[in-house]
């Protein structure tokens, strides 16, 4: 699988289509599509079952370092959502740029703070979770694969190999 392929099966999922064409007038700063939503439509369209089968939700995650707050992300998402809610789907947002002031408190491990949003992508802890996609405001379709596809093709959940996984024990 290319990612020309993966941008092909990624839009039989007709909410993943929506949402991609949505996302450049969010108003959100350096925003992707991720993970589940993804890998799931491309398995759903291996294994012969309907695009969205199996999808909770559908994450998006942004970056903007100018505002830490939780106010801040609650604006964001809000004024997002003024786009999105049209949308017949559970779409949560996060702000990679706040992750690090919350996550070891909630998962007992320590998280570097992130410099843009793919940096959120790098750390999911398995390889055929890390993707994004994203469509710029002049239509063009960016795609963030920084371990490939061939986990993803073949059904394999590894560890991403840059996780500390002794670090949460």
């Amino acid at each position: 699988m290319d990612a020309a392929e993966f941008v092909r099966i990624i839009g039989t999922n007709q909410t993943n289509q929506k949402i991609l064409e949505a996302l450049p007038l969010t108003g959100l700063k350096d925003a992707w599509l991720v993970s589940g939503c993804l890998f799931q439509t491309v398995w759903n369209y291996k294994t012969g079952r309907r695009p969205d089968f199996g999808i909770k939700d559908y994450d998006l995650f942004y970056f903007d370092g100018n505002d830490l707050t939780w106010d801040g992300e609650d604006a964001a998402i809000h004024q997002a959502m003024k786009v999105l809610g049209t949308i017949d789907a559970d779409i949560e947002i996060r702000d990679q740029a706040r992750v690090h002031l919350w996550y070891e408190q909630k998962f007992g491990v320590a998280y570097e703070p992130a410099r843009q949003a793919t940096d959120g992508i790098d750390r999911f802890l398995a390889a055929a979770c890390m993707l994004g996609i994203r469509r710029s405001k002049e239509g063009a379709i960016e795609v963030y694969a920084p371990k490939g596809f061939a986990d993803l093709e073949q059904f394999a959940i590894r560890p991403n190999s840059h996780i500390d996984f002794d670090a949460a024990t």
